[in-house]
């Protein structure tokens, strides 16, 4: 009579017991870092736009990428000069860009200046970056400027 008939499952019906899950659900943490791959994605160029200046057009072509991160130095308008995310008094220039200099490969610096700043102002810059060992000087344009090629 009782033969092969459960009497826990014949006293609750429809419930049965569960083992603990021992699994862990990856799902959620998936989406999380998926979101937050696509805000550093696009928000990473903008991290990198440096000191604001208006560059001048021209219709050079672009030099070729460094395996090691460009230093630059840029020349605003008004205020103290910029080298890569901090201001340099122009008294610590030289100083400063020989202690940077010992610590890199290359002997390549970036210079951006606004198109506003008059160039004898540049051409200080562009000595004291010579007096600093950096004889590989790039200068910094804007594509998109008038040709004089006719």
């Amino acid at each position: 009579m009782g033969a092969g008939i459960n009497r826990r499952a014949a006293t609750r019906p429809g419930r049965r017991r569960h083992a603990p899950m021992a699994e862990i659900n990856v799902t959620p943490f998936v989406d999380v870092m998926l979101v937050l791959l696509i805000i550093f994605m696009v928000a990473a160029p903008l991290l990198t736009v440096g000191v604001p200046l208006e560059l001048p057009r021209t219709a050079a072509e672009a030099v070729a990428q460094e395996p090691e991160e460009p230093l630059t130095i840029s020349i605003p308008v008004e205020g103290p000069l910029v080298l890569m995310t901090s201001e340099v008094p122009e008294g610590e220039l030289v100083t400063r860009l020989r202690a940077v200099a010992q610590e890199r490969a290359s002997a390549r610096i970036y210079l951006r200046a606004d198109g506003n700043v008059a160039y004898a102002r540049v051409m200080q810059v562009m000595g004291a970056l010579n007096a600093a060992g950096y004889s590989d000087i790039v200068l910094v344009t804007d594509a998109g400027g008038p040709r004089m090629d006719g």
